[in-house]
């Protein structure tokens, strides 16, 4: 019992300090950041406005909207005021009983500030309104008539996008958590299981994989980061996928690949980071949406394969078990790539004759015996 307790104690304790940096985290997000940036390049973020509002947290777009809103509604019922003061419409002006006012009713700033509200948010009680005496408020009633729309358009917009933008319909897509190495067809493969939480398709999917790792050149340059394709496909190819099922894509490891020259004991110590994506398009909204997740040696094993989770009721359905949707199960397989094919060219060399040690060829001495 005290080992058991000592390794759960090592594994909580010393494991973090382990585990490996991602450049993507396993629900898709990018660990990155950016530094040293000039007040040049970000000033391009208030350019562009609408990017930059549509990609806000929720507290800090909440934050904008209410306060686009209520400094507009200040702002003009400041001007409101300012109009009621130039034209001695206050009451401290003791106005003559046959005055007539730009805006009736304005006493004060609170007043003028409800009367903004009312006309910018078209709620118009009829207690406060604009008369034909000054062109000045007629001219403010319209500006901000027109500004009031322009911001409602944009706020609105704004909040509706966010809703609907196509990353939360990309939160339905899952990955396993690990990715396995198996014999599939006869060929060494690295899989991978995905799939779509919602009946919905989507339409034109493509998936493809990236990896990640550091590599030096001849020149002896270090680059970080340095990114491998990793080509994923399933039986129908790697485009256009039917994905109403769960499927396992693979990446066949072959000489090409760069897994070729890694081995079953050697994995774990490799440093690299394996990014996979899947493109595709809603078919609800038409938008186009990436879902990725990522896997470090840890999360490679080699050995095992995918746990059957499609099934056919009696009824006639297809029953899709997601409990085992992760599970794996160990199986017979080479130690590494280089040994599978090796193998399987030494079977060939055997059925030709080739490097057979019972094979001699003894010569013979072909006489003609007949006599005449």
């Amino acid at each position: 019992m005290f080992k058991h307790l000592r390794k759960w104690f090592v594994a909580h304790c010393f494991g973090h300090s382990r585990q490996r940096t991602r450049l993507v985290s396993k629900d898709g997000r990018c660990n990155i950041e950016f530094g040293n940036v000039d007040a040049q390049s970000r000033f391009i973020f208030f350019v562009d406005i609408w990017t930059t509002v549509l990609e806000l947290k929720w507290r800090y777009k909440m934050t904008v909207f209410i306060t686009a809103f209520l400094g507009s509604w200040f702002l003009f019922g400041l001007l409101w005021y300012v109009v009621a003061y130039v034209h001695k419409d206050l009451p401290e002006f003791h106005p003559a009983d046959n005055h007539t006012p730009c805006v009736e009713n304005i006493n004060g700033m609170t007043s003028a500030f409800l009367f903004s509200l009312e006309t910018q948010v078209t709620i118009g009680y009829g207690f406060r309104c604009v008369t034909e005496q000054c062109a000045t408020a007629i001219f403010l009633l319209i500006f901000q008539s027109i500004l009031g729309v322009i911001i409602n358009s944009f706020m609105c917009g704004a909040i509706l996008a966010k809703i609907s933008r196509p990353k939360k319909r990309a939160k339905a897509i899952t990955f396993s958590k690990h990715a396995v190495i198996s014999k599939r067809g006869g060929k060494l493969c690295l899989l991978i299981r995905v799939a779509n939480l919602r009946k919905s398709l989507l339409i034109g999917s493509h998936i493809y994989g990236k990896l990640l790792k550091t590599t030096v050149t001849p020149e002896g340059e270090t680059i970080i980061l340095d990114q491998t394709n990793i080509n994923f496909v399933v039986d129908a190819g790697n485009e256009n996928l039917f994905f109403i099922s769960p499927l396992t894509i693979y990446h066949i490891i072959d000489h090409n690949s760069p897994f070729f020259h890694m081995a079953a004991e050697t994995l774990s110590q490799q440093d690299f980071e394996l990014v996979v994506f899947l493109d595709g398009t809603v078919e609800s909204t038409s938008a186009t949406c990436q879902v990725r997740t990522s896997y470090v040696p840890e999360e490679v094993l080699w050995g095992y394969r995918f746990v059957p989770i499609v099934s056919k009721t009696k009824e006639g359905k297809y029953r899709v078990d997601f409990h085992n949707f992760s599970k794996t199960v160990e199986v017979e397989t080479p130690h590494c790539a280089m040994c599978l094919y090796n193998e399987k060219d030494a079977r060939a060399r055997m059925k030709r004759g080739y490097d057979n040690p019972n094979f001699i060829l003894a010569e013979v001495d072909e006489t003609d015996d007949t006599k005449m």
